[in-house]
């Protein structure tokens, strides 16, 4: 029986930068081939809060796309999806069958680049909303949570999965060494993933609590980020040779310039971070020609992993449940996003619960 639902609810309206409001808005009326869904939980995601904060997108928009909650309507035209499955949501889905798609570059689809779930406006995410509903190209990435999973593990696995295909585009062998520059929830989900798969990590922080948190969470050590003789102790580690790869989970200039210290000839630099257009730095090129250092980036997620993130999550082998340390109901969704961007060091994976 479908429950009943409300003509309007609470949604956390961006209007501007730095500027959310919680608002009454109508629930997204659903077509044959879409589904309604209730939320019950939204991670607070970097992409998000730099849009906040920068205005780098054009209000009014409801944002928040890390969704985990139940199917309260389903179109007569859906086949697959049921009232009450509890999921996760995927609002980026590739085509499958353009150029990007063929070579394996699926956030460079022009069906990925369209946001699929919103909650009102133009589509972008609707996390922080009572319900939202998803669009038909997106249909292929709803993932039923299992009966013993929590929403809350739903809702991480979009960022696990970036995480994954960033560690994929890295071609790295085993028991290569990777330095991970920044001790936050990504780069803790990077040092876990990076050890499972048998790789000698090291991380960098600038704030202690972390950097202690980094070995729990599969580092070997961990150093200050501002040490001068950092790429000393790195070589020292590496039989004089440097990291063979160096991720970035920060977008700071100068992380960027000391990676091609610590990242030995033929490694590899990783940008995970830098999303914000127009932001251009100098660099040597002769370390790129004559030194072979190789300089990539990795954006969103990988559709063709979703399975694999599901079952390592699900199973728990990837234990993703320590990595949340704060709950923010819907209305004070302003200061989760404050919170979230100011690095504290008490706080990981933020979430935004949107039901009391």
């Amino acid at each position: 029986m479908e429950p009943r639902i409300p003509r309007e609810m609470r949604a956390v309206v961006y209007r501007g930068p730095n500027d959310l409001r919680l608002e009454q808005v109508p629930v997204p009326r659903i077509g044959r081939n879409e589904i309604l869904v209730r939320v019950a939980t939204c991670g607070v995601c970097p992409t998000d809060i730099k849009k906040i904060q920068t205005g780098s997108v054009p209000p009014p928009r409801i944002l928040g796309h890390e969704t985990a909650g139940t199917v309260v309507r389903v179109g007569s035209g859906v086949t697959g999806i049921r009232i009450a499955d509890r999921v996760a949501l995927h609002h980026h889905v590739p085509c499958g069958t353009c150029h990007f798609c063929v070579h394996g570059d699926f956030a460079q689809c022009a069906t990925y680049l369209r946001t699929g779930v919103t909650a009102g406006f133009e589509p972008a995410g609707g996390g922080y909303a009572e319900y939202v509903k998803v669009l038909p190209f997106c249909l292929p990435g709803v993932v039923r949570i299992p009966s013993r999973n929590t929403f809350e593990e739903g809702a991480l696995l979009e960022p696990v999965n970036t995480v994954l295909k960033a560690v994929r585009r890295l071609g790295l062998h085993h028991g290569d060494s990777v330095v991970v520059v920044g001790q936050g929830p990504i780069g803790l989900l990077f040092n876990r993933i990076l050890a499972l798969h048998g790789q000698q990590v090291f991380g960098t922080d600038l704030v202690g609590r972390r950097r202690l948190l980094g070995r729990t969470w599969g580092a070997a050590a961990t150093w200050d980020g501002g040490d001068p003789g950092l790429a000393e102790r790195i070589r020292r580690r590496t039989r004089g040779r440097g990291a063979d790869a160096v991720v970035l989970t920060v977008p700071q200039e100068g992380a960027f310039h000391s990676a091609f210290d610590l990242v030995r000839r033929g490694g590899r630099i990783l940008l995970f971070a830098h999303t914000l257009r127009g932001h251009r730095t100098p660099t040597d090129l002769s370390t790129l020609c004559v030194d072979e250092k190789t300089v990539l980036g990795s954006y969103s997620s990988d559709f063709s992993l979703q399975r694999e993130v599901a079952r390592r999550v699900f199973s728990r082998r990837l234990d993703v449940r320590p990595l949340v340390t704060h709950r923010f109901p819907l209305e004070r969704t302003s200061e989760a996003i404050a919170l979230a961007a100011s690095a504290s060091p008490e706080s990981l994976k933020i979430l935004v619960e949107a039901q009391p």
